[in-house]
């Protein structure tokens, strides 16, 4: 497990899963959590089992059919594996989850601990919103929240074309410092940046984390990217009691 070192008040918690302590067979090994990826259904339930166990969680994870889009939903209302990107929540009990292998989970509390939310941002995500959107449903002060940027794919590592570039610098000139030019008109983007420079823009300055690359600690993490076939790893918030 790896636990974020950011400022969090004491009762949010949080954590993000590796690759390691569960019982799926390769090309899953070992802690795959994800139900969609075509590991054995009984190794995702055990799986899922170890780490409700493990940490202990309050309540089982709201998974998402996360869908690279910039919907948000709350953990306390909504049903059964929602089609979203991110869940919120403002009460003790419920537990926000993603699922990433290369794309970026984003941690989210406020200074008080009174609500979290956690993010799916791939490059789409991101530049369609996700984190803008994610921010908007904790409807609280930007500058009182805080931020943790969990493991990703790296920027040396994240190559894309300028079609994807365009994307983000068509939305803010100040993401050109988020792309380093290689070559064939493609550029290394660094993830990272992009979500901090998306939320420094909105008024979100506290932000922690970001210095793990999925794709080149094969040990450590699932990469899509590298592997093709993998697992997920699971990035988690929640409130307890004060």
């Amino acid at each position: 497990m790896i636990y974020p070192d950011w400022p969090a008040p004491a009762n949010v918690k949080a954590v993000t899963t590796t690759r390691r302590g569960g019982v799926s067979e390769p090309p899953f090994d070992s802690f795959n959590l994800a139900d969609h990826v075509g590991d054995e259904p009984d190794a995702v339930r055990r799986n899922r089992d170890i780490l409700q166990q493990s940490l202990p969680l309050p309540a089982a994870p709201v998974w998402l059919n996360q869908v690279h889009g910039d919907t948000v939903v709350d953990a306390s209302q909504c049903g059964e594996r929602p089609s979203a990107d991110a869940v919120y929540c403002t009460r003790t009990g419920p537990v926000c989850a993603v699922l990433t292998a290369d794309c970026l989970p984003v941690l989210l509390c406020d200074q008080n601990g009174t609500r979290v939310a956690a993010a799916h941002a791939g490059w789409r995500g991101l530049a369609g919103g996700i984190l803008e959107s994610s921010v908007e449903a904790l409807d609280t002060d930007p500058a009182r929240l805080m931020v943790w940027l969990g493991p990703a794919i790296g920027p040396t590592a994240f190559e894309v074309d300028d079609a994807v570039r365009q994307v983000f610098v068509d939305r803010l000139v100040q993401a050109a410092v988020a792309f380093r030019a290689t070559t064939g008109g493609r550029w290394l983007a660094d993830l990272y940046q992009l979500a901090r420079i998306r939320l420094q823009a909105i008024g979100v300055d506290a932000i922690y984390g970001g210095t793990f690359c999925t794709l080149t600690d094969r040990e450590q993490f699932y990469s899509y990217r590298r592997d093709g076939a993998t697992g997920r790893m699971a990035s988690l918030i929640w409130l307890d009691e004060p």
